[in-house]
């Protein structure tokens, strides 16, 4: 089974998450085929991706794969998680990424769309940040992704209600680039690759991986990197993680305790 679908029109590479009886969820075996398209773009020197669900879908991407979360009491620093190499891939690859969206973008779609360079929703869209939803944590690097996207309040915000973020709030928020109509936004995405890919490669990569490093440039004290990395176990011992993974699988509401 493929999960993705690939095209290349000309300069610019277009990777479909194509996997809709499971909200394209950002499983391993999805994951790992967007990093192969992407790869190979950069084999291919295309000098624009763009990363899409298909026409009309309701949902871009669920988010985690909860089926793939590690059980209660493993070490999550030491679980592998797909999602981190995925986001590496798109902040590494040597041309712009641009997300073209419609539906719902939730939980860690959402970082895997912030890391992408440029963002085009249709009024559809939405953004739900949803941890709080699962008792689950997040990790030290995604918080950074939220950071680089939006302000510390809008971060808070989204994390601590799980609530909907539209696109029309989002673009004025500067989150994302535009919020075009359905109906144009295939075409207004595309004239953007378009003229992103007749301006010189080399220029934009280089100042790609300027941006990126600088956006990642805040400092911390080894003692604070230990602190807010080791906060997750916090919730990954907790009856809570437990709780919330079962609710999830029976599709009921959980019940927290805070324990």
């Amino acid at each position: 089974m493929t999960y993705t679908l690939t095209e290349v029109r000309g300069p610019v590479g277009i990777v479909v998450l194509n996997n809709p009886a499971r909200r394209n969820a950002l499983s391993k075996p999805l994951v790992d085929e967007i990093m192969a398209a992407l790869a190979d773009f950069a084999r291919r020197k295309l000098r624009v991706a763009v990363l899409r669900a298909p026409p009309g879908a309701k949902v871009f991407s669920a988010g985690h794969d909860v089926e793939e979360l590690p059980e209660s009491r493993r070490d999550p620093l030491g679980w592998d998680d797909s999602l981190r190499y995925l986001i590496r891939e798109i902040e590494n690859f040597p041309a712009p990424v641009i997300a073209m969206l419609e539906g719902g973008v939730w939980g860690g779609a959402c970082e895997t769309v912030f890391a992408c360079d440029l963002i085009v929703a249709a009024p559809t869209t939405t953004f739900a940040v949803t941890p709080a939803k699962l008792g689950v944590p997040y990790n030290v690097s995604g918080m950074m992704t939220f950071l680089n996207a939006a302000s510390l309040r809008i971060v808070k915000e989204l994390a601590f209600t799980a609530r909907p973020l539209s696109a029309e709030r989002a673009e004025r928020l500067g989150i994302i680039n535009h919020v075009v109509p359905v109906d144009a936004l295939e075409a207004f995405t595309y004239d953007l690759a378009k003229d992103i890919a007749a301006l010189a490669p080399l220029s934009i990569a280089v100042m790609k991986e300027q941006l990126r490093i600088l956006a990642g440039a805040r400092p911390m004290s080894p003692q604070g990197f230990e602190r807010v990395q080791g906060l997750r176990r916090v919730v990954y011992d907790s009856e809570d993680y437990q709780e919330g993974i079962r609710a999830f699988k029976e599709k009921r509401k959980p019940q927290f305790k805070g324990n």
